[in-house]
């Protein structure tokens, strides 16, 4: 060992990691730690988006049948069936004319994966490159932008606002330094909906002042009015005259969709441009897609059906919880998703963090405050007074949750039995 070696035994490691702040659920456990929730109430989790909806047996069939191809290497850019699969069903799904499998599809190991690996992509971090990214919104984008080396401007997305991302918080003079946009619709927390103007108003800024726009899309299948499905950025771009779908890609996935969180699988549409480099990237980073969850995955896409059914569970707990939960938590329905964004009654700082853990202390629901999703900017932090209520569990766990939010406000509502031992215990991981 060298002297100089001797004198710092500590590794060297990537300085971005120190900029890394806890995730969402590291804080709710550390913020609930202290307490004891009642015995005699099961637990019941709404602060973590992961669906618990069975995964269908159309999707299971085909992954145990496909278990012998594990015998082989997979392709990163994916089987011909796989992207196929995909492709047909964004032509479907948007009424898109003709998606190229070949050139506008990657399969991804799961949403969350794909929105992190491609700002490894475009971010160059010689150049001071800025990243837009909604607030509140979902910590990957941060992650991304910061390992990647790049810099992020928060855009508030609040009521205030409509949810959407205002762009004309963004100065002129940092607007040619941006590089990439993190657009998510539906969204998550809010569960708003961009509308054509918005796509367009952005698609305009990306051509202005030459970014790509990574849409996170993997709600896009959760929504309550069969006629009338989230317009999607791909759908906007083509009836924007972007029938090449210039400056954009779209990020889907099974997870949410097809009840599969545990597969990680999903995938990236959009510019060829983009994809072809994109693709370069992933041949070195190792994340192809295992053959057998590429078999369960074409059968997935293939399959619309248990994505009705899907649909319709989540419709009928929304119709059931949002009213009463309005009561006490005033929250908007949303466009789209499985979140309520709920006002907590206390305006004051601290309140929504106070609120989650006395719901948790006193009812034994878990809910993740809204300011952990949020980031302070200027002294303010857009999440904060609000908790996210993910209803994500069978029908009797949200209205017993419901019931249980009503009764620690000190109002009746409904019948639900508050004793109910039949619950699912909490789980705090990390969703994608």
């Amino acid at each position: 060992m060298t002297a100089a070696a001797a004198a710092n035994p500590t590794p060297r490691f990537n300085p971005a990691l120190d900029l890394l702040r806890p995730y969402p659920f590291e804080r709710l456990r550390a913020l609930l730690s202290p307490y004891i929730p009642p015995a005699h109430l099961a637990p019941i989790n709404l602060s973590i988006g992961e669906p618990r909806h069975p995964t269908p047996a159309v999707l299971l069939n085909a992954l145990a049948a496909a278990i012998p191809s594990l015998a082989t290497y997979p392709a990163t850019r994916g089987t011909d069936t796989l992207r196929i699969a995909i492709a047909s069903w964004l032509n479907r799904r948007y009424g898109l004319p003709a998606v190229d499998p070949q050139t506008q599809v990657l399969p991804i190991t799961g949403s969350r994966e794909g929105l992190f690996s491609f700002a490894q992509t475009v971010i160059d971090p010689h150049a001071k490159s800025l990243v837009l990214v909604p607030n509140p919104g979902y910590q990957i984008y941060e992650g991304a932008a910061l390992l990647a080396g790049a810099q992020l401007r928060y855009l508030p997305s609040t009521r205030e606002y409509g949810y959407r991302m205002p762009w004309e918080d963004v100065s002129a003079q940092d607007w040619p330094r941006v590089r990439l946009v993190y657009a998510c619709s539906p969204g998550n927390p809010t569960g708003h909906v961009m509308a054509l103007a918005e796509w367009a108003e952005l698609f305009e800024l990306a051509d202005r002042h030459d970014f790509l726009v990574a849409a996170d899309e993997c709600y896009s299948e959760l929504y309550f009015d069969e006629s009338r499905p989230p317009l999607g950025a791909l759908q906007a771009a083509w009836q924007l005259g972007r029938t090449r779908f210039e400056r954009v890609v779209s990020f889907g996935s099974l997870s949410k969709r097809s009840n599969a969180p545990g597969l990680r699988s999903g995938y990236v549409a959009g510019d060829a441009r983009a994809l072809a480099r994109f693709l370069a990237y992933r041949t070195y980073h190792g994340c192809a897609m295992g053959p057998a969850v590429q078999a369960a995955s074409a059968a997935a896409w293939n399959d619309e059906a248990h994505v009705i059914d899907n649909r319709g569970q989540y419709a009928r707990k929304f119709a059931a919880a949002q009213p009463l939960v309005s009561r006490v938590l005033p929250t908007d329905m949303p466009d789209a998703g499985f979140y309520l964004w709920a006002r907590t009654p206390q305006d004051q700082d601290g309140a929504d963090a106070g609120y989650a853990a006395r719901l948790y202390a006193e009812q034994n629901v878990m809910v993740l405050p809204g300011s952990f999703l949020g980031r302070e900017v200027e002294g303010c932090n857009p999440g904060a007074g609000y908790v996210r209520l993910a209803l994500v569990a069978d029908a009797g766990d949200v209205a017993e949750a419901t019931a249980r939010i009503l009764a620690q406000a000190g109002v009746a509502g409904t019948d639900a039995d508050t004793t109910n031992q039949g619950a699912h215990a909490p789980r705090l991981s990390e969703p994608s």
